[in-house]
């Protein structure tokens, strides 16, 4: 994360506890959410975007600052590299929504999202979740629960016990 009151330093944050996206049958989609995405009135793309949408997340508003100009540069080149991938959500043309992370193995560690459109960001992520478990993916690291993730099942679990999960994992790649 960058640092808006240190010249934008950059430093490692880990969370005490983490946040975890379900990919079985504890992802609940909202009835009128699930409608939505079955009109088909969005195009959904992946790694279409990827520097439109982190510049996107970056410029959501104050709280969201950590994302600096080297943050985006760092993690444009990784998503060159193959690393890190973008979920978009276009409506008539226009990138609505979407959000973006990083990919290992058969984790998915999100960072951020965002949309200009009502819902665009919670289309995005059913997308997400539809493409990962299609790919046969293991988890979705969301780090931080907040009331947006909570609807569509997200739980936390202690540092430990993610960490135990994650090398469980990852040592399967």
């Amino acid at each position: 994360m960058a640092d808006p009151d240190e010249d934008n330093a950059i430093y490692w944050h880990t969370p005490s506890k983490r946040g975890l996206i379900p990919l079985d049958d504890r992802f609940k989609v909202p009835k009128n959410l699930a409608r939505l995405y079955r009109k088909n009135i969005f195009d959904l793309t992946i790694n279409r975007a990827f520097p439109e949408v982190i510049k996107a997340c970056a410029d959501r508003g104050p709280e969201d600052t950590w994302i600096s100009p080297e943050i985006m540069s760092v993690y444009t080149e990784l998503n060159q590299k193959g690393w890190a991938h973008s979920f978009e959500v276009w409506h008539e043309g226009a990138l609505v929504g979407g959000l973006y992370g990083v990919s290992i193995g058969k984790v998915f560690f999100g960072e951020s999202m965002f949309h200009t459109m009502t819902d665009a960001s919670k289309i995005a992520l059913v997308f997400l979740v539809e493409f990962l478990r299609e790919q046969q993916f293991e988890m979705i690291d969301c780090q931080y629960l907040n009331p947006h993730l909570l609807q569509f099942g997200a739980y936390e679990v202690t540092q430990e016990a993610f960490l135990k999960q994650l090398r469980s994992i990852l040592k399967q790649y």
